[in-house]
């Protein structure tokens, strides 16, 4: 079965509507600086919302019990009327996220109003795969812009000292668009000895991303994660890439990731992985524990919800992050893991050439 995907500005064009992960508190992605519509919700209009709600999650949600736990509570709330006072487009969806939460704390579940129509489900097909693909179905006059977006995320790549790299990952978009990124950041890291790669403040992004930094950091071919498919019942693995635009980091030589509370999603998923695999050292705080890749269903003209329908199992630990974060290797408040993680690698270069992963 194909999957479809509701079109969200700005997140479908750079293919990653699957990992959705803005707070309920905030905008709808790309509807930042757009006015608030004035729009009343009315009972019949909540109705509406809470039964489309429902039967999404009952078709689509990873763990369908834990669904009839969430259908239970929110039709209990509408029986107590607690929802009957609010005529709010934008309270009345933080209030069902939080209600949902308060029954299952998966991180990814939002519900989100929005001030202009929603399209419906299935009014786009799956986010583009390919650059080629990408260039299609984006017009001209926007690729540039999102390219340079995407760009952007790797912030900034130096040299710590002549022996310790340092390398900063704001997102993960999709692999076509960062390639080339990923090689010229690795290319002027690839001479140190140690690299320190800072993700507290990563939001996020694809896992096909995340697959192909990590290949930089591993000598052959290797399993990363499974991906299991609620709708299709599917489980695909996931693995590094053979062929790499830049220089291999390789291996051996100790790798440190800066991580903190701002660290989501994507950005978990590539601290999770490395620790997993013993590639790296976390320093830092415990991340955000949103694990569950999900995508938009409409559930009504101005609302929808996104839902986890995909469930991440790593080959080594047999589960995930989700709910619990990517439990850092050597604790350190944000401000300070820098320098701890600076020193740690000049304790370990010290007179020697590297020879063992970091973390073992």
């Amino acid at each position: 079965m194909k999957k479809k995907w509701i079109v969200i500005p700005s997140l479908l064009v750079l293919g990653m509507a699957s990992a959705v992960a803005a707070p309920p508190s905030q905008p709808l992605p790309g509807e930042e600086n757009r006015s608030v519509s004035t729009m009343v919700v009315d009972r019949a209009l909540q109705v509406e919302v809470i039964d489309a709600l429902v039967k999404k999650l009952n078709d689509h949600y990873i763990f369908p019990d834990k669904a009839k736990q969430i259908e239970t509570a929110l039709r209990q709330r509408q029986r107590e009327g607690k929802y009957d006072a609010m005529s709010d487009g934008k309270q009345f969806a933080i209030q069902l996220t939080d209600d949902m939460r308060a029954v299952v704390r998966d991180l990814h579940m939002s519900v989100f109003f929005s001030p202009r129509p929603v399209p419906a489900d299935d009014a786009a097909g799956a986010p583009p795969a390919s650059q080629a693909e990408w260039e299609q179905r984006v017009p001209a006059d926007k690729r540039q812009v999102l390219r340079q977006m995407a760009h952007r995320s790797v912030e900034q790549v130096e040299h710590l000292t002549p022996r310790i790299g340092y390398l900063k990952v704001s997102g993960f978009p999709p692999a076509f668009l960062m390639a080339e990124s990923y090689a010229a950041a690795m290319n002027e890291l690839a001479d140190t000895d140690g690299l320190i790669v800072d993700l507290r403040n990563n939001g996020g992004g694809g896992a096909d991303s995340v697959s192909l930094l990590v290949s930089y950091f591993v000598d052959q071919r290797t399993r990363l994660n499974d991906i299991w498919d609620r709708d299709t019942g599917i489980s695909t693995q996931h693995w590094t890439q053979d062929k790499l635009d830049g220089k291999r980091y390789g291996g051996t030589k100790p790798v440190v990731i800066l991580a903190a509370a701002g660290t989501k999603s994507a950005g978990e998923d590539f601290a999770y992985t490395m620790q997993a695999m013993k590639r790296a050292t976390v320093v830092g705080e415990r991340t955000w524990g949103g694990a569950h890749p999900a995508r938009p269903y409409r559930l009504s003209k101005h609302f929808l919800a996104v839902i986890p329908d995909r469930r991440t199992i790593s080959p080594i630990t047999q589960t995930n992050w989700e709910g619990v974060g990517v439990i850092p290797d050597v604790a350190a408040k944000p401000d300070d893991a820098l320098a701890v993680a600076k020193d740690l690698l000049q304790r370990r270069l010290h007179g020697s050439t590297p020879t063992a992963a970091a973390g073992q």
